[in-house]
């Protein structure tokens, strides 16, 4: 068994961008009347830097109530973002999810880090059946933290017993792959998911 562990390359997935095409836009360019007024509350008010806060365990309710008393014209949009939450999903990325089943048949272990809200998550497994094929997951709203603060990493490793030089970390976020190198991690910036398949088989050939 230790010489299996030692022997077989683990995988750790991102999901968003390597497995969801998420964003934002693709509910509320159906809500707005213009493009721009669009952006700006994206931008300005329902924004990453909000999102990501509760990505990291701020509870949905909170975050709306803080928003809505600086945007109160913008109360109806901002309820709307968590509650819409799934139409954000535009698509899943079948490349991906071919590559993770392929890997699973050949018994290459896969876990998840995510940065996702627990809230939203719920119930994520039985709309998308595909997530329960990876060994295990790690959702940062569940733990209250978040990629790319190191303790997020160090979790993963200690849960999941990775050994980093023996690990894949795989995200579309450059930051996220930054803080993955400094812990000696193999990595992928997955910058087109339809590249996924050649991207991994470099590190199993």
């Amino acid at each position: 068994d230790i010489f299996l562990i030692f022997l077989y390359m683990k995988f750790l997935f991102d999901l968003g961008g390597v497995f969801f095409d998420w964003h934002p836009k693709y509910f509320y360019k159906s809500i707005f009347s213009s493009e721009k007024e669009m952006n700006y509350f994206l931008t300005y008010i329902c924004n990453d830097e909000w999102n990501i806060k509760q990505d990291a365990g701020k509870l949905i309710k909170d975050a709306e109530n803080e928003l809505i008393q600086k945007f109160p014209q913008y109360s109806k949009e901002i309820k709307m973002y968590y509650a819409n939450h799934r139409k954000m999903i535009r698509k899943i990325y079948q490349s991906s999810v071919d590559k993770l089943l392929e890997l699973k048949s050949l018994n290459y272990l896969c876990y998840v880090l995510s940065n996702w809200s627990a809230e939203t998550f719920v119930g994520m497994k039985d709309d998308y059946p595909f997530l329960n094929e990876f060994d295990d997951l790690l959702i940062s709203g569940e733990n209250k933290l978040k990629k790319p603060d190191l303790a997020i990493y160090e979790l993963a490793i200690s849960k999941f017993k990775l050994v980093p030089e023996k690990t894949v970390f795989i995200d579309d976020n450059l930051e996220n792959i930054t803080v993955a190198k400094k812990l000696n991690f193999k990595t992928i910036h997955l910058i087109d998911p339809n590249k996924i398949k050649e991207e991994i088989q470099k590190f199993i050939n």
